[in-house]
């Protein structure tokens, strides 16, 4: 399985979208400081994953929400309460 995920940083209230083939792993990378986009941002809470069979599906839906606009807007309306922690 390939993941998109969204992290929402307590700290600045932002989110950050990634990219995984393993999500377990890949959070618990972001949680000890070892990734360079989030490590300035935490804590770090995991509050939405979508799962692909296909590797360039979840790429391309990554670069989807990434470019912003509409994508991002209906995601985040989608999540909101998860936002408001």
């Amino acid at each position: 399985m390939h993941y998109v995920y969204i992290l929402l940083s307590l700290k600045d209230k932002n989110i950050y979208t990634g990219f995984t083939s393993d999500l377990k792993k890949r959070y618990q990378e972001h949680l000890g400081g070892k990734v360079a986009s989030t490590k300035n941002r935490h804590p770090l809470k995991l509050i939405y994953y979508e799962a692909y069979a296909n590797e360039s599906d979840a790429r391309n839906r990554e670069k989807y929400l990434k470019a912003g606009g509409k994508a991002k807007t209906e995601l985040k309306l989608q999540i909101k309460e998860s936002l408001n922690i």
